[in-house]
Order: C-alpha cells, then sequence, then structure tokens
C-alpha cells in the first residue's frame, strides 16, 4: 500500500494495536509474544519500562509456579527441581522491575502484578522452609549436612526433593540470601511475613546463621571441596552472605512500619562478629581447598556488600578478576569440571586427582559479568559499567520473540580439549543454551533484568538496596549504621566502666587505696546478672509450640552482648562478662589471665562496637582476686581505670547509675507472659554477706607454699586395686588435696560419679577439692579435679575455628599416642568427645590443659599469624611436648623440671609464646632445632623445593622410610595441598 492512503491505513493500525494493549496492560493473560522494532533514540520512561517488562513476563515469569510461586531450575522437559537460590534472583528480578514502575503515575497495574509475584515467589520459599521446621530445630542444635534445610523443592508443590546423601543440600548461602532479601523488600514496602508463627520461625532461622562461621557446607556450587568428594568446607561466599544478612536483620520489625516490638529479630552480635573475623580471616581465598572463586562476587559486592575493608576488597576482587575472568565470562574457580567435556555425567564425585583433567578448559559463565556491571554502578565507575557491557553482548543470544538470552556457561567442545589446553583462549566456545530451544537459565536472566535496569538507570542502587547495605565512602558520616556494614571512619570509642565489688567490707579495702567502687545493693533497683541469666531469658526467644520450635540454644552471650543494659519483665539489668564467671573454666581462677582477658575484651569492644551510645563494661571484683601475690597487679589495673587508659582503650569510670543514661538499653518484649504462665526465675548477683566488723585478709587464702611441696601422699598404682572401703577410710583420713583427688579419682573409676562417701556423692566431693585448690591456686589439682569432672571451657570451638580459617590443621591428642586431625570446626560436643577420648590416656590433666593451649593459640593466631609460619598442623600434644622440653632447659644441671601441669594459666600461656619465637630466648642453635622440630615448624620455602625434587624424581620420595610417590600428587594438589600431602608424609613419620 503506497501514498497518503497506505500512509493513513498504517497510522490507524499502530493507534488501534495500542489501544488494545493499554486494555490489556497488566493483565496475566497479555501475549507474551510481540513485535520488536528497533528502540528508538528517545523513548518515553514507560517504553523503556514495557521493554523489560516484555523480557521479564515472557523469560521469568512465565515459568513461575501457580501453586508455590518458586521457579523451576529447567525451563522445558519434565524435571520439577526448584533451587531456592535461584527462585530469590527471579523474586529480585520481578521486585526490582516494580520499583522502576513507582516512578509511573498509571502504571497500569504492573506495579501490583510484579510486587506480588515477587512476594508470591518469598512465601512460597517461606513455606518449603516451614515444612521443615523440624530440620530447623535439629539443626539450631547440631548443625549437620543431614539435619539442614534442604535446598532443592519440587517446583509444585513445595514437597522435599532428593535426600541428603543424594544431594548436598547444606548451602547456608542461600538461607542467608533469603533473609537478606527479606529484609530489603520489606524495606522497600513488600509485606511477606504475615504472623507471629512465621515471626519466630524466621528467628529460628536467624539461630542457625549465627553459627555459619563454624559450619562448614557444600557452598553456592553444591560439591564443597574442590576435589569433589562429597566433602564439606567452610566457604568465605557462606560466611560473608551471613554476615551481611544479620548485619540487616538485626532489630529489623518483619511486619515492616505497621508492626510492633514482638514482630522485632534478635541478632546475637557477638556471633555476629565471630563471622566478621573468620570472613577476613580466611579472604581472599573462597576455603581451604578453593584459592579464590566467582562465587565471592555476590559475597563482596550485590547484594551482600559483606566486606567493610576496602583493601581486603580490592585484594579479594582483583584475584577473582586477575585468575578467573576469560572472554565468554568467569570461570567459577580453576580446574572447575562442571559440564566439560571430560567430565563424567554418570558419576557425582570424581576420582583422587581428577580435577587435573579440567585444567584449561573449565567452563565461562556469562553471568558473571552482570555482577561485575552491577558492582561498576553501585561504586560509580561507569568504565567498568561499560567494560563489562561490551563483553557481555557478544555473548548473548535472543529467543524467537527476540527477547535476550543469557547463556548458562560456554564450553570447550571435546574435540578442541587438546588445542585449548596448549594454546589457552584460542579455541571458540559453544553456548550451554541460547533460548531457542526453550531452555533458560533464570538465575542468569533474572540477573540480566536487574543490571540493565541499574545500567540504563530506570533505578538507583538505593531503590534495590533500601536498608543501604552499600554506602559510598563520602557518605559513610552521613547515615545510620544500623544496618549497614561500615562503621565511623576514625573509632576513638571511650568505654563506659562500673567497678563493682563483690562485699562491703571489700569496697571499704579497695577505698583505703584510691579506688571507688560500689556494691550490688548500692545499685538497686538495678540488677546485676551473670551472663548465663541472660541466656535463660533468650530462651523464650523464637519459642513455638505449633511448630515444634524451641528458643535460643543454650549459647553464652559474649563481651558485646554484655554490654548493653536489658529491660526485662519491668526490670532494669545489666550483666557482667562470662570473663568474670565463677562457673566458668578454672582459667578465670588466675588473676593474671583475667587481667589479659579483661584488656582483651576492651579491645574487641572498642573495635567492633558500632551501635549508637556507650558500650557499659562492669568489672566484678572478688576478694579472692586481692589474696595474695595477686593483689598488686589487681591494684595496678585498677589504677589504670582511674587514670582512664586500659590496654590502649579509653575508658570512663563512674556510678553505675550515671552510665546508664549513655548506655544501649535492648527491650526484651518477648518475654511478656500471659496471665496463665508461670513467671521464669532469674536470679541476680547478690552481696557477699560477712560479719560487720571483719577485714579484707590479703594473704589469708593463698598458699605460702610453693606446689612442688603439695606432693601427694599415695599413688594410684598403689591404691586402684584396694577395696573401696580403705579408700573411703584413707580419703576421712587424709589431708592433702593432691592424695584426695587421687583417691576420689580411683572411687570415680570404679564406683561411678553418683557414689555416696561420708561427705556426699563422689561428684559433689570432687568439686569441692575443685574449688578448695583453686583458691589454693594448686595447679596440678585444680586440672586433676577438671578433668575429672569433665570440665569444658568456652569459645573452645571459635579457637579451631580461628586456626583452621588461617589455613591450617589442627591434631588433639597426647604425644606419641593416636591423634585426631580436625580439618574442618566442629560443636563443642564433638571437641569435648575427642578431647577425652584421646587426651586422658596418658595423664588426666592432659585432657584440661589440652583445652587451655587451644584458646591461647586461637587468640594468638588471630593476632600474631607469623608466629605460626612453617607449622601446616598445630599439634597440640607436640606442642606441650616443646614446652616440657623447654622447662627442661630452663631447669637446667640433673634438677627435675617443675611440671608444666603445676604452672599457672598465665604461666602457660607465656611458655607457649615463648616457645613460639625460640630466636627472641638467646637460645642456642640445638635447643632451637629441638623445639622447632616438636613444633613441626619447617623453615620458610621447605615445601616447594621438596615439591621440585618430587617433580623430577619419578618413583617419588622416601622419608623416614614413607614412600610419597611423585604422581598424581606433584601434578593435581595446588600449593596449599602440596604442603598438606607432604605433611600426611611426615607425620606418618613421627
Amino acid at each position: 500500500m503506497a501514498g497518503p492512503a497506505g500512509r493513513m491505513a498504517e497510522v490507524s493500525w499502530t493507534v488501534l494495536e495500542r489501544r488494545a494493549r493499554a486494555k490489556r496492560s497488566g493483565s496475566v493473560y497479555e501475549p507474551l509474544k510481540s513485535i520488536h522494532l528497533p528502540r528508538p533514540d528517545h523513548e518515553t520512561l514507560w517504553d523503556k519500562l514495557d521493554h523489560y517488562y516484555g523480557i521479564v513476563k515472557a523469560t521469568l515469569l512465565r515459568y513461575q509456579s501457580p501453586t508455590t510461586g518458586l521457579f523451576p531450575t529447567k525451563t522445558c522437559g519434565d524435571d520439577q527441581k526448584a533451587k531456592i537460590h535461584d527462585s530469590l534472583y527471579c523474586a529480585a528480578a520481578a521486585w526490582a522491575l516494580a520499583l522502576a514502575y513507582r516512578r509511573l503515575d498509571d502504571d497500569q497495574g504492573r506495579t501490583h502484578e510484579l510486587e506480588h509475584a515477587a512476594v508470591k515467589c518469598m512465601r512460597g520459599v517461606l513455606y518449603c522452609y516451614m515444612r521443615q521446621a523440624d530440620k530447623v530445630q535439629q539443626f539450631k542444635q547440631d548443625p549437620r549436612p543431614t539435619t539442614c534445610l534442604h535446598s532443592v523443592f519440587h517446583v509444585r508443590t513445595g514437597d522435599e526433593l532428593l535426600s541428603c546423601e543424594e544431594y548436598g543440600h547444606l548451602q547456608i548461602n542461600a538461607v542467608s540470601l533469603y533473609l537478606l532479601y527479606l529484609v530489603e523488600m520489606t524495606s522497600s514496602g513488600l509485606q511477606i511475613v504475615y504472623n507471629t508463627d512465621e515471626v519466630s520461625f524466621i528467628q529460628n532461622l536467624v539461630f542457625c546463621v549465627e553459627r555459619v562461621y563454624r559450619v562448614p557446607d557444600f557452598g553456592v556450587w553444591e560439591r564443597g571441596s574442590k576435589y569433589n568428594n562429597g566433602s564439606t568446607e567452610l566457604h568465605s561466599s557462606s560466611v560473608g552472605l551471613a554476615k551481611a544478612a544479620l548485619e540487616a536483620i538485626n532489630g529489623f520489625n518483619l511486619f515492616g512500619s505497621q508492626g510492633c516490638s514482638w514482630s522485632v529479630i534478635f541478632v546475637d552480635l557477638d556471633a555476629h562478629n565471630r563471622n566478621r573475623q573468620t570472613l577476613c580471616s580466611l579472604l581472599p581465598r573462597e576455603s581451604r581447598s578453593h584459592n579464590t572463586d566467582a562465587a565471592l562476587l555476590p559475597c563482596i559486592s550485590y547484594p551482600a556488600f559483606a566486606l567493610d575493608d576496602e583493601a581486603l576488597f580490592m585484594q579479594t576482587l582483583d584475584k577473582v578478576v586477575r585468575k578467573l575472568k576469560g572472554k565468554y565470562g568467569f570461570k567459577r574457580f580453576l580446574r572447575d569440571g562442571y559440564r566439560t567435556s571430560l567430565e563424567d555425567p554418570n558419576r557425582r564425585y570424581y576420582k583422587p586427582a581428577e580435577i587435573k583433567l579440567f585444567d584449561g578448559i573449565e567452563c565461562e559463565f556469562p553471568i558473571f559479568f552482570l555482577y561485575m556491571m552491577i558492582d561498576g554502578v553501585f561504586r560509580g565507575n561507569s568504565q567498568q559499567v561499560k567494560e563489562y557491557q561490551d563483553l557481555l553482548t557478544p555473548v548473548l543470544h535472543q529467543t524467537t520473540e527476540g527477547h535476550p538470552v543469557v547463556p548458562k556457561y560456554y564450553y570447550v567442545p571435546a574435540d578442541f580439549v587438546e588445542n585449548e589446553k596448549r594454546n589457552p583462549g584460542s579455541q571458540k566456545r559453544f553456548p550451554s543454551n541460547c533460548g531457542r530451544d526453550g531452555k533458560l537459565f533464570l538465575w542468569g536472566q533474572a540477573l540480566y533484568v536487574i543490571a540493565k535496569l541499574l545500567a540504563d538507570e530506570l533505578i538507583s542502587p538505593k531503590d534495590i538496596d533500601p536498608i543501604q547495605r552499600y554506602v559510598p565512602l563520602q557518605d559513610q558520616r552521613n547515615v545510620s549504621m544500623r544496618f549497614s556494614n561500615q562503621g565511623p571512619l576514625d573509632n576513638d570509642l571511650v568505654v563506659h566502666v562500673a567497678l563493682i565489688a563483690e562485699s562491703q567490707r571489700l569496697q571499704v579495702f579497695l577505698n583505703t587505696y584510691g579506688i571507688q567502687t560500689q556494691t550490688p545493693q548500692q545499685v538497686e533497683p538495678i540488677q546485676i546478672w551473670a551472663q548465663q541469666e541472660l541466656v535463660k531469658a533468650y530462651f523464650h526467644l523464637g519459642v513455638n509450640e505449633k511448630l515444634g520450635l524451641s528458643g535460643r540454644p543454650d549459647r553464652p552471650i559474649g563481651c558485646l552482648g554484655t554490654s548493653k543494659i536489658y529491660r526485662i519483665l519491668g526490670k532494669t539489668v545489666v550483666c557482667y562478662p562470662i570473663i568474670f564467671d565463677l562457673s566458668d573454666f578454672y582459667m578465670s581462677q588466675d588473676v593474671l589471665l583475667l587481667i589479659d582477658d579483661i584488656k582483651n575484651a576492651l579491645q574487641f569492644i572498642k573495635q567492633y562496637w558500632k551501635m549508637h551510645g556507650r558500650p557499659l563494661f562492669l568489672v566484678l571484683i572478688r576478694e579472692d582476686n586481692i589474696r595474695g601475690s595477686r593483689f598488686n597487679p589487681i591494684l595496678d589495673m585498677l589504677a589504670a581505670f582511674k587514670k582512664g587508659v586500659v590496654g590502649g582503650v579509653k575508658v570512663h569510670v563512674d556510678r553505675l547509675q550515671t552510665l546508664i543514661s549513655g548506655a544501649v538499653v535492648e527491650q526484651l518484649d518477648f518475654l511478656r507472659i500471659s496471665d496463665t504462665e508461670e513467671l521464669p526465675e532469674f536470679k541476680s548477683f547478690e552481696e557477699l554477706e560477712l560479719p560487720r566488723h571483719s577485714k579484707v585478709k590479703r594473704q589469708s587464702s593463698a598458699s605460702s607454699a610453693p606446689e612442688l611441696a603439695q606432693q601427694p601422699e599415695v599413688t594410684v598404682a598403689e591404691w586402684k586395686n584396694r577395696p573401696t572401703q580403705d579408700i573411703l577410710h584413707k580419703l576421712q583420713d587424709c589431708g592433702c588435696v593432691a592424695s584426695q583427688i587421687i583417691l576420689l579419682g580411683v572411687l570415680l573409676r570404679r564406683e561411678g560419679p553418683d557414689f555416696i562417701t561420708k561427705d556426699g556423692a563422689v561428684s559433689d566431693h570432687i568439686e569441692r577439692v575443685y574449688r578448695k585448690a583453686g583458691s589454693k591456686k594448686l595447679w596440678s589439682v585444680v586440672r586433676h579435679a577438671a578433668s575429672l569432672l569433665s570440665k569444658v571451657v568456652d569459645s573452645l570451638a571459635p579457637s579451631i575455628t580461628n586456626v583452621l580459617v588461617q589455613g591450617k590443621q589442627v591434631t588433639l591428642g597426647a604425644f606419641g599416642h593416636e591423634e585426631e586431625v580436625i580439618s574442618n570446626p566442629l560443636s563443642p560436643r564433638v571437641i569435648k568427645n575427642i578431647i577425652y577420648y584421646k587426651c586422658n590416656t596418658h595423664d588426666e590433666r592432659e585432657a584440661v590443659i589440652q583445652q587451655e593451649l587451644v584458646i591461647h593459640i586461637g587468640w594468638i593466631i588471630s593476632n600474631n599469624p607469623e608466629l605460626f609460619s612453617g607449622m601446616l598442623k598445630i599439634r597440640v600434644g607436640w606442642i606441650i611436648h616443646a614446652m616440657e622440653y623447654e622447662l627442661q632447659i630452663r631447669r637446667g644441671g640433673d634438677e627435675p623440671a617443675a611440671s608444666l601441669y603445676q604452672l599457672s594459666p598465665s604461666e602457660v600461656k607465656q611458655l607457649l609464646l615463648d616457645i613460639l619465637q625460640p630466636q627472641q630466648n638467646g637460645r642456642c642453635w640445638l635447643n632451637r632445632r629441638q623445639i622447632n622440630g616438636s613444633l613441626n615448624r619447617t623453615p620458610a620455602g621447605f615445601y616447594d623445593r621438596v615439591w621440585q625434587i618430587l617433580e623430577r624424581t619419578p618413583n617419588g620420595l622416601v622419608v623416614a622410610g614413607k614412600h610419597l610417590p611423585q604422581g598424581p600428587s606433584a601434578g593435581a594438589l595446588g600449593e596449599r595441598a602440596r604442603s598438606t600431602e607432604l605433611w600426611r608424609c611426615r607425620s606418618g613419620a613421627d
């Protein structure tokens, strides 16, 4: 048709079509197929959004389940799997487009449609999760792959798919990503959580995520170890997402602006900080076997923004880009065999050393170009956005309707593998899917929409990050830090300190030295609690009988948690830190160690306190602290408090009533009890009642005799076969606590802890000896009693995790006996079982002194990791051997060396520091070599040089009779694994 009549008819047809489309807009029945003409240069906002609306409808919402709201992993065929991780990104894309439509006055119902597509998906995930409430209850008590929430569900019914034996469901990143998007979407005005049952369930999810720092999982790629052998690892990407989720949801109201106090979520700040410390220690590595990984991009950038250290961020990002970036996308990680031509699709796991086959032919994933585009937008780096947009364009494909398709990966065909290995990057790669066959990678499609909306400035970073996870450096001073990962630029924090004396006579005594204190009675009506009482209060948080969920697990409250003021059932409560708790491990009875702990706690609070308001640190002074030779160190510390600086931390000492006004107050409203329920009982710290005119005697209960003079009168060999009645008589007549504990140990093994003696049950009698020996500082007896009582020090599991995240292993067990190697974080219960099973074969005291050393090692390696250089395995039993050897050197001559068990915990710590740096103690080369040999320390470059020899010896090496073959070790293992393999050889020779 030509001429004016033809043009008029064409215009009329266009007008009619637009009217028809306008009437259908927003309808679920809107046709998916449309004609796509070239986009004009000056599109209206409606036209731009309409373009992306067509993409979202055709490539995402078309596949959303009408029942659960989940999105399938595969868009064609009969596969009914829906992965939580992928579905969350699809929901985020719909939400992002809805945010863009909010800019239009007349959106024709699309904002509502898109928002509720996101809500339906988020509620679908919540529905699937809540059906597994029993797993949440198990996991928060005992986190294992068999007790975790599933990560794959049936897309239409929400039923569980695949058992824990068939699939690696333990993916903490998926749960964390859900919590993060839940907060972001709710903050934007969406209503996702409806009732208190759902609030309590979310609170229990938080309990699970809080302990991620010691829960090895299968990671984003569902395979765990790089070697794909079914083992789990501690992943930076999982820990980082957990940290971000905890920061975001802390204090957040799940009902949004319409919520009240009982819909607020609580986070253990100390657990969050352990996640932060673990993340910073792991990075820039992804895990023990992954040197780097593209999964770190969503961790350090959008959506988590988990790092607050710009230098570490740049180091991690540079490593990812430098090692993994390719022409078609990013490799997931080096030697990743996923979907390569050489991977056997019929086997779930790889054979040993099989990953060498995939070197240089790893698949490349375009989706990470999109992450880099989004990162560039957030950081205002337009050059980065353009660079990755230009890289993305050639690798995109189109559906038959003309919509863009992001292939899942590009692979090297089998015929091209050899050429690619010989000349990396020379061969053409082919896409896994191009869209025309109906196969879409929905995670990639979703991220494409988010990236393009940001790049085209249809939404801003603040739109999809309403809680401001990312804050530009120049704006950090001007935003609320409640949900942000960044803290103040300058942290010149002053810690408020209240000095509390155990008794009035102690207060009078300290006053004579110019130290002003208060007693518990003088601070009333404020109550002083031990942290364990606060733990009891938190038992009521998240309880839901209908779902079978108990409250917060029995976990100690750390020093950040005890630095707040609590309002509980109408009472104002302050808590003293766990380091002052007498019910704790015996290490707290060593005043010098206590002083160290106080300084470390103040340093920790100064560094990681981010709340508005001052931290309130209670210093509890007991009469036992000032007895004997320990008085002067305590007095020096109290004088430092008075001067205003303790261990380099500024402090302000004042009356508790005065300090409360500037403190952070936490309202524990979840403790509101109905009239029919019984009020929980809490025990406050009570003042020590003593005779009125009694005076403190500094020397009264301290043993003036050295412990070497407190030798037992009996031996185990002498009494282990004697009749029980004879042992009871001897026990009654014996006044030496060292002898008593030996006799009680014989009774305990023979008769059990509940056997009744004249002084009560055997276990009670041992507890009394434990306390008595502690007051007299008879450390050998204290350790013996503690071991008989199977006592366990707090923070044992985090201390082992501190070692593991430094890329080292820990072994527990007595020197010269079988050891247990720990390569992944374990729960306190498991660690306790290992210690008491492996360490009591030689000397019962070994079990508790190894715990002491684990605590010290965990602290030292976090602050001075260089002291453990050259040590791939921290063998605690061997360290004890080195310490005993050091004591022999110090004693000299033929005199018997002092027993390690007779030293105070602070002396043990100092001895450990001394042997870790023998070059500073004037030791001769022979002694230094002997100590380093016991520590299993090697010179710098030792393993690399041995490896160079190994590469040149076809038949391998023989070390101390142990054969280390050249292959497959030499080719298959990376730098870190090389050292580990040699270590296996060396430890076998021990």
